[in-house]
C-alpha cells in the first residue's frame, strides 16, 4: 500500500513539472519584441551560385557571393530568388554556399509585403538539430524507461528555465549573482526531486548540492576579484554592451556563469552519494551515524577523482585553440597562465572542482542524520 501511494505521488510530482514546463515553454518575453515583423525567415535550396566576384587572400575569401535560392517553405515557398553572400575575410564568420546547399534565409519586406532584400544568412542546420534532440530522447526514453522519461523532463525543464528566466533576468539587469543562484536551487529542486522522488534521498541530495553550489559561488565571488578578472573575457561581451545593454555588470556574470557550469557536476556527485548511503543504511538498518558517514565519504572520495578530471577536460575542450596559440608562439608556460583569457579558464576549472569536493562531505554529513535516523524511527515504531 505505501508503494502505490508512494508511485501515487511521485506522478503527482511529475505532473506538476510538466505542467511548469508546459507554462515556461509558453511564457513570452519582453525581448520577443525586438524581433523585427518585417522580415520572413524560411529554409531555401540553392540552386546555383557565382563565385566570380569573390577573391581568395590566403586563408581568408573577401567579397560578394552571388546565391540563387528556391524558397522550400512560408508564404514565398516555390519562388526562386537573388541573394548576396557577403564575405569580410572572418573566418569564423563567413560561409561558402555551393549548389544543393539549404540555407536558412531572411527576407526582409516592404510595408507592402513586398520583398526588398535577401539574406542567406547561414547554412540550415535546425534539422539536424531537431534530429538529435529526438533521437537523444529516444535513447533516453528506451534505456533509462520511467527514470529516463523524468530525466527528460527535468532536461527540458532547465533548457527552458535557462532561455525563460535566466537571460531575460541578466538583460534587464537584476543582480547577476543571488539570480542566478536562487534559479540554480530552483533547478536543483526540480532535477533532483523529479529523478530521486520527493522522500529523504532526493532532500539529502538536493541540500548537500545547494551547499556544494554555495561554496562555489563564494568562492568564485572572492577569487574572481583576487585575480582581477573581468566578465569581458566571455565570447560576445562587448557586443552585448554596444548592443544597449551597457548597464551590465560583466564581471557578476561571469562570477555567475562560474557556479553555473559546475552545478551539473555537483548535482550528480551529491546524487551519487545520497543514493550510495540511501542503499548501505537499507541494508544495514543498525548502521550508526559515524558508519554511514563513512560510508558516504568513501563513495565521494571513489566519485570525485573523476569528476573533477570530467571538469578539467570539459573546460579545456573550449579554449585548446587559444592554448594551441600560445605555445605555437613559444609564450612562456608562466605568461599563458597569467593572460587574463586563460586565468578566467583556470578559475572556472578549479572553483568547479572544489565544489565537487566539498559536496560529497556536506552530502554524506547530512545523509548520516537523515537516513540513520530514519531507520531508528521505523525500528520504535514496527515495536510498538
Amino acid at each position: 500500500m505505501m508503494i502505490n501511494i508512494s508511485k501515487n505521488h511521485e506522478f503527482i510530482l511529475v505532473a506538476v513539472f510538466v505542467l511548469l514546463t508546459a507554462t515556461l515553454c509558453f511564457i513570452p518575453t519582453e525581448f520577443d519584441e525586438r524581433i523585427a515583423d518585417n522580415a520572413v525567415r524560411c529554409k531555401g535550396e540553392v540552386v546555383a551560385v557565382d563565385n566570380s566576384e569573390v577573391h581568395q587572400f590566403g586563408m581568408v575569401k573577401t567579397g560578394p557571393q552571388s546565391v540563387t535560392l528556391k524558397m522550400l517553405d512560408g508564404k514565398f515557398e516555390g519562388e526562386v530568388m537573388q541573394g548576396v553572400n557577403e564575405m569580410l575575410g572572418q573566418m569564423d564568420k563567413d560561409k561558402i554556399f555551393k549548389v544543393g546547399d539549404y540555407v536558412l534565409t531572411v527576407l526582409s519586406l516592404s510595408p507592402d509585403g513586398e520583398v526588398i532584400f535577401i539574406n542567406p544568412q547561414d547554412h540550415y542546420r535546425i534539422g539536424t538539430q531537431l534530429f538529435l534532440v529526438g533521437l537523444f530522447a529516444f535513447l533516453l526514453l528506451v534505456f533509462g524507461g520511467w527514470t529516463g522519461a523524468k530525466a527528460l523532463f527535468s532536461f527540458m525543464f532547465t533548457a527552458l528555465a535557462i532561455w525563460k528566466l535566466l537571460i531575460p533576468g541578466l538583460l534587464r539587469g537584476v543582480d547577476p549573482v543571488w539570480f542566478t543562484l536562487a534559479l540554480v536551487t530552483g533547478l536543483c529542486a526540480v532535477i533532483i526531486f523529479m529523478v530521486a522522488g520527493l522522500n529523504r534521498r532526493g532532500i539529502v541530495a538536493f541540500v548537500g548540492s545547494f551547499l556544494g553550489v554555495f561554496t562555489s559561488c563564494l568562492l568564485a565571488i572572492y577569487f574572481t576579484s583576487h585575480l582581477h578578472l573581468h566578465g569581458a573575457v566571455m565570447p560576445f561581451a562587448e557586443t552585448l554592451l554596444y548592443s544597449g545593454f551597457g548597464h551590465l555588470d560583466l564581471t557578476k556574470i561571469y562570477v555567475a556563469a562560474v557556479f553555473l557550469a559546475c552545478s551539473g557536476a555537483v548535482m550528480d556527485l551529491s546524487m551519487d552519494v545520497a543514493v550510495s548511503m540511501d542503499e548501505v543504511v537499507r541494508a544495514n538498518p543498525n548502521i550508526t551515524n559515524l558508519e554511514a558517514l563513512a560510508s558516504g565519504l568513501r563513495v565521494g572520495r571513489a566519485v570525485v577523482g573523476t569528476m573533477t578530471t570530467t571538469l578539467l577536460l570539459a573546460y579545456s575542450g573550449g579554449f585548446v585553440t587559444l592554448l594551441m596559440a600560445f605555445m605555437a608562439q613559444g609564450v612562456p608556460l608562466v605568461n599563458t597562465f597569467n593572460f587574463i583569457y586563460v586565468s578566467a579558464e583556470v578559475l572556472k576549472t578549479l572553483v568547479g572542482s572544489f565544489g565537487l569536493v566539498t559536496v560529497a562531505p556536506f552530502t554524506a554529513v547530512i545523509g548520516a542524520f537523515v537516513f540513520v535516523k530514519s531507520k531508528k524511527e521505523t525500528t520504535v515504531v514496527k515495536a510498538l
